[in-house]
């Protein structure tokens, strides 16, 4: 019998404290499961761990890492493994790179703000992570874009956090109102809202505020629950791991950096505001968006407001560049988008509980919305969570 090879060490310097490196440890794990010639070396620890102690002694033949700091690209540098870096902070540039697309995340926060009327931006960031600052580059150039410009704000300042909350509950007072915030991750989205309520700022109808990582505990826990770009860390994890798996075979890879856009937006109540000027614009948006698992007819949404279905329209067009109908689709399909995705329910249950006649209906409504039927959508999108 052929002697079987001894799996390849390799060792995770990935923090095991939020949610964004539990989804590259997951897609990780579901590379190995799909080759199991690899032996795992991992510990817990938090994002800025730099006592990596753990490693003396070990004897490894590649090495995930999130470099962020000097001391983790020292001891990547030292040891000398094929390596692939997890970090936007690119410390070691010679090295291949995989990372969420921080420039997609920053888009789809501007576009979340101004699809609810929101016409001022701001960014709250740690500039001691380079994703923060390469969220906080791409989010003013797409507030410039929507003709405005976007305040921000660098935590980190002040040592305590009593201190640095009334800092920055003082920042959000100067912010012109209403306002959507854009958080780096998710801690300093909860940072945010803990300010506002120190400032008397409500949410989100003065202040709308979204996260990074959609930690479903966190942003739960928080008051009001935070709403939060879900960025696709497993697919992130499992192409980096991909990468190394080549790189220990002997298979080159050049030093790019690969880059992995979010899924989507998961919108709970710290942005869920309709701030148009328009009191009857906003009804109408509202009683969208509080009805979307219904089957809503424009004439309903008309009869919600005082006024006439062409001045009605004419308010729809002229804010939004959309008509009562498109509202009413893009609403719903978002509604069936967001099940696709969190549920494994079959497209009948689905267009059942939205009050679709039938899912075919909503299958050809859906697929002319996105461009693709709800199955490819649903095969798309487990297909990048596993790589």
């Amino acid at each position: 019998m052929p002697r079987r090879s001894a799996p390849r060490q390799v060792a995770l310097v990935v923090e095991t404290s939020n949610a964004y490196a539990r989804g590259l440890l997951t897609g990780i794990r579901h590379f190995v499961l799909s080759r199991p010639h690899w032996s795992i070396y991992l510990v817990e620890h938090s994002r800025y761990e730099t006592d990596f102690s753990w490693l003396d002694g070990w004897h490894g033949d590649g090495m995930l890492a999130r470099i962020e700091n000097e001391e983790t690209a020292r001891l990547v540098r030292t040891l000398g493994l094929p390596a692939v870096d997890l970090s936007a902070k690119r410390l070691l540039p010679e090295l291949p790179c995989v990372e969420t697309d921080d420039s997609v995340i920053a888009g789809l926060a501007v576009e979340h703000f101004a699809e609810r009327g929101l016409r001022r931006f701001a960014y709250c960031g740690d500039p001691r992570f380079g994703w923060s600052l390469a969220r906080a580059k791409a989010f003013a150039r797409d507030a410039r874009a929507h003709g405005t410009h976007a305040g921000e704000f660098s935590m980190g300042a002040s040592a305590r956090r009593a201190d640095e909350r009334l800092r920055l509950a003082a920042w959000l007072r100067t912010l012109p109102r209403p306002v959507g915030v854009l958080a780096c991750y998710d801690m300093a989205g909860q940072e945010v809202l803990e300010a506002c309520a120190l400032a008397d700022l409500r949410v989100p109808d003065d202040v709308a505020v979204l996260g990074v990582d959609n930690d479903e505990l966190f942003c739960n826990l928080t008051s009001p629950p935070l709403s939060s770009v879900q960025p696709d860390a497993v697919r992130t994890g499992f192409l980096a791991a991909e990468i190394l798996d080549d790189m220990m075979a002997g298979r080159p890879r050049t030093p790019d950096v690969h880059t992995i856009p979010p899924l989507r937006i998961a919108t709970r109540q710290s942005s869920d505001v309709i701030a148009v000027g328009e009191p009857s614009l906003a009804a109408a948006l509202r009683y969208i968006r509080d009805h979307a698992d219904e089957a809503v007819t424009v004439q309903a949404v008309v009869d919600h407001t005082p006024l006439s279905r062409r001045a009605l329209e004419y308010r729809f067009t002229t804010n939004l560049g959309r008509t009562i109908h498109s509202e009413i689709l893009r609403v719903r399909m978002a509604r069936v988008a967001d099940l696709l995705m969190s549920t494994d329910w079959t497209l009948p249950r689905i267009a059942e509980s939205l009050g679709f006649p039938h899912s075919e209906y909503m299958g050809v409504t859906f697929k002319r919305q996105t461009g693709m039927s709800p199955g490819e959508y649903r095969g798309h999108v487990s297909s990048r969570s596993v790589g």
